[in-house]
């Protein structure tokens, strides 16, 4: 009973209500039963009083704070609730603050420890965030290392947004790995990995990257399974594809399918998924999952006959 007890507070304890009381009452009943009673008093919710930041040399303490979900009470936090601490929240808040950091060249950048502290009547939070910024990194050399007859090196640079001497950023770095693996999609190179693999230069603050390119096998679509069609046939849809059963699998071909289900206005929301055929290297099946529109104009309906 105290596990439960103490499960049930931190849930609330979670959503920032530290002076929650829980207590449970147990009432035996007939034929070996028991009933259990769950009393809860939740409380205010805890706010935070203020947020220190320290370490940071780079950027001002107001500019950082600026990019964080959290924050102090202002004339808004009655709608935006930025003000009620929770765990998830300041988790989000670290990344954004490392994301930032790393797409402006700094390289080494560590969140060290944070401190959450309440105080005695559990009303106010103080939020202490410990960085190191490290120092500011340039790119110092763009390789590329990879088999050169399905995408040759001269295409796969151009693919690269990086370019020596620019200033780090995980971001650039991040899209280029992407648009190597886009344009390798668009060949039926489904499962394509590409890493960019760094040589870093404590010394002079320089840091280098490979892009590591591995294609991997060209895969063709088995089947395209479609889920949540409730209000049409499924040859509506299936008419709109691009990418077809049995073809080589193409990026473009299925964003265009998703593109031109989405402006039949049929469906509230659009998903689809590639997924990788158990057991094989070379196929992959294409799920399509739909969500009907609460109300249905009767052209609508006619567009669907």
């Amino acid at each position: 009973m105290d596990k439960a007890e103490q499960e049930l507070k931190r849930q609330y304890v979670a959503r920032g209500k530290y002076g929650v009381k829980v207590n449970a009452t147990v009432t035996e009943l007939e034929r070996n039963r028991v009933a259990i009673v769950f009393n809860v008093v939740e409380g205010e919710t805890s706010k935070i009083r203020e947020i220190n930041i320290i370490g940071n040399q780079a950027f001002s303490e107001k500019k950082l704070k600026g990019l964080m979900q959290l924050g102090t009470p202002n004339w808004i936090s009655w709608f935006t609730k930025n003000d009620q601490y929770s765990k998830q929240k300041l988790s989000a808040d670290l990344e954004i603050l490392r994301s930032f950091y790393l797409d402006a060249g700094y390289l080494e950048f560590s969140i060290d420890s944070t401190q959450v502290s309440i105080t005695p009547d559990k009303e106010h939070i103080y939020i202490t965030i410990n960085l190191s910024e490290g120092a500011k990194y340039t790119v110092s050399d763009i390789k590329v290392s990879g088999p050169e007859n399905i995408l040759s090196h001269v295409e796969t640079r151009k693919l690269v947004k990086v370019q020596a001497g620019d200033v780090f950023s995980r971001k650039e770095l991040t899209d280029s790995s992407k648009k190597i693996g886009d344009r390798l999609g668009e060949d039926g190179y489904a499962f394509a990995n590409v890493n960019a693999v760094p040589d870093v230069n404590k010394e002079k603050h320089q840091v280098g990257f490979t892009f590591v390119v591995d294609p991997g096998s060209r895969a063709y679509v088995r089947h395209i399974d479609i889920t949540g069609n409730t209000k049409t046939s499924d040859i509506v849809i299936r008419r709109e594809f691009r990418q077809m059963e049995g073809a080589w699998y193409s990026a473009s071909k299925i964003k265009t399918s998703k593109q031109k289900v989405d402006r039949l206005d049929f469906f509230s929301e659009v998903n689809i998924e590639t997924l990788p055929v158990p057991g094989t290297n070379d196929q992959l099946d294409v799920s399509l999952a739909v969500k009907g529109k609460a109300h249905w104009r009767f052209f609508d309906w006619c567009r669907g006959i």
